[in-house]
């Protein structure tokens, strides 16, 4: 089955606007989230899924200069977007990645693939019963599970952040929780504000600007310099991502 990473990115985030394009460790953070998620040996082919809004033609221009398949919808209805551009490549089931997460770990995306895979649910994420850092979260689902939220869906939060309509009717869908050996859910390792861009940058540093350290690297560098995570540590986390 053709399993897609969908990442979804704009430039009008409302905190840190032009984010997902700043400059992070000499590569953008779109390229750093991209590198990553390629790293993920379950997925067959990522994609980006932007706006149609002129700002985001910044993204687009990236992701050609970075050979990465891109497409465009709607700005808030992000459901709407997810659902056309899983038709577009024909995915059979859908990775959502956003690209607020530069951190994110092709292990981790891959055990949830892989538990989505074994069991064989509507949908199987690692952020309904959080244990890992802020930063990796992955959530997996069949495309029939979107083609059904896309149908059914009408709340305004449903369509604009892809997955509510799924994990909120537990009537309609089956949903699997992934979680892992102990509880890093405090860690914060997204991108939301200066003070998380002053975070990442202090990692990758750290980590030798590379792209290919795990995320428990990145606890080996927190466990030996705490202070780190003062940095962001009082930054009030929205809802949701953007994108």
């Amino acid at each position: 089955m053709k399993t897609v990473a969908i990442v979804q990115a704009r430039m009008g985030s409302t905190r840190l606007p032009g984010k997902v394009l700043m400059d992070l460790a000499g590569e953008t953070v779109l390229a750093r989230v991209v590198s990553r998620v390629r790293g993920a040996r379950l997925i067959d082919e990522v994609l980006v899924a932007t706006t149609d809004c002129p700002a985001d033609d910044a993204i687009v221009a990236e992701c050609r200069k970075r050979s990465v398949a891109v497409s465009r919808g709607a700005q808030e209805d992000v459901l709407d977007r997810y659902y056309w551009s899983a038709r577009l490549v024909k995915a059979e089931i859908v990775v959502r990645i956003t690209a607020d997460c530069p951190m994110i770990d092709p292990e981790i995306t891959d055990k949830t693939i892989a538990a989505f895979l074994d069991a064989r649910p509507d949908y199987a994420s690692n952020v309904l019963q959080r244990t890992y850092p802020r930063g990796l979260d992955t959530e997996v689902m069949s495309l029939d599970a979107l083609t059904r939220a896309w149908t059914e869906a009408r709340k305004p939060h449903e369509r604009e952040h892809v997955t509510p309509y799924i994990y909120e009717h537990p009537e309609k869908f089956r949903t699997l929780s992934v979680t892992g050996n102990a509880d890093y859910s405090g860690h914060r390792w997204t991108l939301d504000t200066p003070e998380d861009l002053e975070f990442l940058r202090a990692i990758y540093a750290r980590l030798n600007n590379h792209t290919t350290f795990s995320w428990q690297e990145v606890l080996d560098v927190v466990d030996r310099e705490p202070e780190l995570m003062d940095l962001n540590r009082f930054i009030m986390q929205k809802a949701t991502h953007e994108g």
